[in-house]
């Protein structure tokens, strides 16, 4: 396929996080851009905005004419989540089109450009918003396709006028193997997504062949302890090559030091919280001294870096109460959330409101997630959210709360919850979760507002 030649692009599931950074990026280079989603989000309502056409109708004839006949100009991206039997999806295939997915055109958007990607199975997103606001906000500029909503930017795709692209790495459906990076990173490797790998061993094998995707002279960076070679290890408080220490909280902020064998950057502010976010600023400081960005610049920038969208999100922060949303749905990355969460305020109760997200990783993580938010003082536990799951017997939200020992637990759903907050109008409220929970976030506001 010759990017250069596409003058149309479809996008079947535009609505997903991935996919409508494509949208965004081949709009931005003047294609005519469609696509369909099943439901209506702020998100496709902010592409609609932007002159994208979204419809939420699984009908071929919505597909407008102009796509409808085989051409090489028209390219087609799926994401595997869309049902095989989608009718927009199967049109395409009855007139001969070649399907894409995500993963392969961000393979084909890289491949002539210099590639820093981030993989992991938490703490991606994150890192490769640090990495490309260090090199926007100092100048050096990138291009960027981002698994969230940057904070500073409002968006999940930016546009750079050099030839460095950081890309989000996702391990689904071994997705970051279309990937040859320059740089590559690996934040973690718990298990996770079993109902793909089927074990933790071969999702293992998978980060290890993504990391040896480099291209000839390239740098991996991963967190000491994975089970990776010839890289360079990066922890907090551990003796790995690159280093955060004397990690410290001043005034509601967490400051480091940062030292690698060869620079140190000392009294680092971070413009975010979470002991989880020094690792990956620790990551993405060396990243970034692999390209050549001064220290004073990466210092500079990692004060300014507002985070990503549901990540670690400040909603209300005030001398009442204090709300963060993060959008943690897996247990280290629920430890993460919480720990954070506890040591900046260990003096207040903290209520936690969880969804579980998937009947596979509730079913394979159901005493993982009991151990953590057992580190709570009171839970109000929401159903699960399927997403492309069918239920599976036995498999409910009580599986996680039969195993917990807190006391001050219980089973709500949404609208319930809201009026329970409205009610006790907790001092410390966290609401985790990768499914819809998003969509509780302004009423939750609102009901700790409510006098």
């Amino acid at each position: 396929m010759e990017l250069n030649n596409i003058k149309r692009v479809y996008l079947v599931g535009i609505g997903g996080i991935g996919m409508s950074g494509l949208a965004r990026y081949f709009h931005h280079l003047g294609c005519v851009v469609c696509g369909y989603d099943k439901t209506h989000t702020p998100l496709t309502d902010e592409l609609h905005n932007e002159g994208i056409c979204v419809v939420f109708e699984d009908r071929a004839d919505w597909i407008p004419m102009s796509f409808q006949e085989l051409d090489n100009d028209t390219l087609v991206i799926y994401t595997p989540a869309i049902p095989k039997d989608s009718q927009i999806l199967n049109f395409f295939r009855r007139k001969g089109f070649e399907l894409y997915k995500r993963s392969q055109v961000l393979g084909i958007i890289s491949q002539s450009m210099y590639t820093i990607a981030v993989a992991g199975t938490h703490g991606k997103t994150t890192t490769s918003c640090m990495i490309a606001h260090i090199l926007k906000d100092s100048g050096k500029d990138c291009s960027a396709f981002l698994g969230g909503i940057s904070s500073n930017y409002q968006t999940n795709v930016l546009y750079g006028d050099n030839n460095i692209v950081v890309v989000e790495a996702d391990e689904y459906d071994r997705s970051f193997l279309t990937l040859h990076p320059d740089i590559a990173i690996i934040t973690s490797m718990d298990a996770d997504h079993l109902d793909i790998y089927g074990d933790h061993a071969h999702l293992e094998e998978s980060f290890k062949l993504f990391a040896s995707q480099l291209k000839q002279g390239g740098t991996l960076i991963y967190h000491k302890g994975l089970p990776l070679g010839n890289g360079f290890t990066y922890a907090m408080n551990d003796d790995a090559q690159a280093m955060a220490t004397n990690v410290r909280i001043e005034e509601g902020n967490f400051y480091f030091d940062f030292n690698d064998g060869s620079t140190s950057i000392p009294d680092i502010k971070m413009g975010i919280a979470g002991l989880h976010n020094i690792e990956n600023a620790v990551a993405a400081i060396e990243a970034a001294l692999h390209v050549e960005i001064p220290p004073a610049a990466i210092h500079e920038a990692l004060g300014s870096f507002k985070g990503v969208k549901r990540r670690f999100e400040y909603v209300v922060k005030n001398t009442a109460h204090i709300y963060i949303d993060d959008y943690a749905h897996h247990p280290e990355e629920l430890r993460a959330a919480i720990s954070s969460v506890k040591r900046l305020y260990p003096d207040k109760k903290l209520t936690v409101i969880f969804q579980p997200h998937l009947f596979t990783r509730t079913r394979d993580f159901a005493d993982g997630f009991a151990e953590v938010l057992d580190m709570a003082h009171e839970l109000l536990m929401l159903d699960i959210y399927p997403a492309r799951e069918l239920p599976i017997g036995g498999v409910d939200s009580d599986m996680i709360l039969s195993r917990m020992k807190m006391l001050n637990k219980r089973k709500c759903g949404k609208q319930e919850s809201i009026e329970i907050v409205r009610s006790e109008k907790p001092a410390l409220l966290l609401t985790v979760g990768a499914g819809d929970i998003d969509q509780l976030v302004t009423p939750l506001k609102q009901a700790l507002q409510d006098v």
